[in-house]
C-alpha cells in the first residue's frame, strides 16, 4: 500500500509525463508547421513514449492500492526560434524530468517504500537513455549550424524513428 505522501508525488509525476507528451506534441505541430517532417516524426514518437510513462506509473498507484487524481495540464509553448531551440528545449526539460525522477526515489528511500524504489529504477535507467538521446540530437543541429543541406539530412535521420512501448524489444 502507498503512504499518502507517495500516492500525491507519484499523482504528480502522472501529470509531468502528461505535460512531457503535451509539449512534445506541441513541437510535432511545429516541425510541421516549418516543413521538417523527420523531427515532427521524432517528436511524435517521443510523446507516445511519454504517455506510455504516464500511463506505467498510472497503474502502478492502481496495483498499489492507491488512487489515481489527474490534474490539468498546462499548456505549454507553441512556437521556438528554430529546431535546435526546441531540442535545446526538449533536452532541458528532460533534465527537469530526471530532477523529479530522482525526488520521487529520495522520497520512496526516506519513506522505506521498496516496491516503490524498484518500480523508479526503471525511470531512472530511461531518464538517462532521454537525456543522451536530445543532447545527441542537440549536438547534431549545433554541428549543422545554418546549413541546410545538414539539417534536411538529420530531420531525415530523425524520420526513421519509431515509438516502441516500454519492455518490448525493438523489432518484436
Amino acid at each position: 500500500m502507498l503512504s499518502e505522501k507517495m500516492e500525491a508525488a507519484l499523482n504528480r509525476q502522472v501529470n509531468a509525463e502528461l505535460y512531457s507528451a503535451y509539449l512534445y506534441l506541441s513541437m510535432v505541430a511545429y516541425f510541421e508547421s516549418v516543413d521538417l517532417p523527420g523531427c515532427a516524426a521524432w517528436m511524435r514518437a517521443q510523446t507516445q513514449e511519454e504517455v506510455a510513462h504516464a500511463m506505467k506509473i498510472y497503474d502502478f498507484i492502481n496495483e498499489r492500492g492507491g488512487r489515481v487524481r489527474l490534474s490539468a495540464i498546462d499548456a505549454p509553448p507553441t512556437e521556438w526560434d528554430s529546431p535546435l531551440a526546441a531540442f535545446e528545449d526538449a533536452y532541458a526539460h528532460e533534465q527537469k524530468v530526471t530532477g523529479l525522477i530522482n525526488d520521487l526515489m529520495n522520497l520512496a528511500v526516506a519513506e522505506r517504500d521498496h516496491a516503490t524504489q524498484i518500480f523508479l529504477q526503471w525511470f531512472v535507467s530511461e531518464q538517462v537513455e532521454e537525456e543522451a538521446s536530445a543532447s545527441a540530437v542537440v549536438k547534431k543541429l549545433r554541428l549543422a549550424g545554418d546549413a541546410a543541406g545538414g539539417l534536411l539530412m538529420i530531420d531525415n535521420e530523425l524520420g526513421q524513428r519509431v515509438f516502441t512501448p516500454p519492455g518490448q524489444a525493438a523489432g518484436a
